[in-house]
């Protein structure tokens, strides 16, 4: 049994810095960023997805070089990967995407019979999982996470991404676990303050809800109980696509081990220390969490 296995498109990206005249080209997907993240912190992991016969036989090298399992991915040859265009603004804090082209959608007949883990991650990316697929995922695993960034999307004919709403929100009564950006909750309920579409989702029976806000940090909410954890501060943004996909792999990874949902949300502040392998920091940062839990305040939420 894996501890998480994550379901959703591989993608290829074409990302656009202001720094650079040329695109980088590289292995995309939250699957991808939340099973790196989650293997860094040895958990074991899994992916199914679909991908086309222009998918790099580098990426799935990569991929299971760093000790992700595979099976359940399906390349169709005669089929194309998902692909996005990102071109990000001057600071880095807007981004528009541009879908270029689209894998077949995951099907109920795509899961392998053998599927069961601790946790699964539903993570599509341009609308490829389905509530049939969502209702047999739940049978597979202790807990079901739900990150819908692609099923609040549309695409024009051009490919520009259109921001909508959840339409099968009865996909939430299947979910232990809810986590997404602030837009795209407020995408997906309908609501337009945050602890409105917080309670929106809780309401539909989901325990934990986290919501990701950029470089202000997450919100975590338990039982309606809600807390706000800053970001680590890092001196230097790159680039931060996959930035929230790491730290619900991440967070996954914590949370499969009994850890607090505290410290599941703390260990992703250091995130960008853990992927440099600087397990030290890590160590002692966990008994700092340990010894005391006052740096945790509940706050009023204004977004």
């Amino acid at each position: 049994m894996f501890d998480i296995i994550s379901v959703g498109h591989f993608a290829i990206d074409s990302i656009f810095l202001p720094d650079r005249n040329r695109p980088f080209v590289v292995l995309g997907g939250s699957v991808a960023y939340a099973s790196f993240s989650a293997r860094r912190l040895e958990a074991t992991v899994s992916v199914v997805s679909k991908i086309g016969g222009d998918f790099p036989d580098a990426y799935l090298w990569r991929l299971e070089q760093e000790g992700i399992d595979l099976f359940g991915v399906v390349r169709i040859e005669d089929a194309q990967t998902t692909r996005f265009e990102l071109k990000y603004s001057n600071d880095l804090s807007k981004r528009r995407l541009r879908l270029e082209s689209k894998a077949p959608s995951i099907t109920v007949d795509d899961l392998p019979e053998s599927l069961k883990a601790k946790t699964i991650l539903v993570a599509p990316i341009a609308g490829e999982v389905t509530y049939e697929v969502v209702k047999k995922l739940r049978s597979c695993a202790r807990w079901l996470c739900l990150d819908p960034q692609g099923l609040v999307r549309s695409f024009s004919e051009k490919g520009s991404v259109i921001r909508g709403s959840l339409t099968e929100k009865g996909m939430l009564e299947l979910v232990d676990i809810y986590k997404s950006s602030l837009d795209e909750i407020k995408a997906a309920t309908g609501m337009s303050k945050l602890e409105l579409a917080i309670k929106a989702v809780h309401d539909y029976g989901v325990e934990t809800v986290i919501v990701t806000l950029g470089m202000k940090g997450v919100v975590l909410s338990v039982k309606e109980t809600a807390y706000e954890i800053p970001a680590y501060e890092s001196k230097k943004v790159v680039d931060p696509t996959g930035a929230g996909d790491a730290f619900v792999g991440g967070f996954l990874a914590e949370y499969v081990r009994g850890e607090s949902l505290l410290w599941c949300v703390w260990v992703l502040r250091l995130l960008p220390l853990l992927l440099r392998v600087l397990v030290q920091l890590f160590l002692e940062a966990k008994q700092r969490f340990t010894e005391g839990h006052e740096y945790f305040m509940k706050r009023e939420i204004n977004c």
